[in-house]
């Protein structure tokens, strides 16, 4: 899995402090809306060309890492 650490980050004054890609105002949110929706990562860099593959999997990696946490506190 690819280490969204280095595209991921946290700003408090900047989309209310979502997690958004690289310093970037869209939001894994966003990112992961998109896909949810049936666009193509290639879709997606269309309407957003800042954005890279890798930040795409990024998005995946961190909504998957967020799914894991959710689950060892529940159990």
């Amino acid at each position: 899995m690819i280490d969204y650490s280095k595209y991921i980050t946290l700003e408090e004054g900047k989309r209310s402090g979502q997690p958004c890609v690289r310093g970037l105002r869209i939001t894994v949110y966003d990112v992961l809306s998109y896909l949810a929706a049936g666009d193509s990562i290639e879709e997606i860099i269309l309407n957003f060309p800042a954005l890279t593959p890798e930040d795409i999997q990024a998005c995946l990696a961190y909504a998957a890492d967020a799914e894991n946490r959710i689950l060892k506190i529940a159990s």
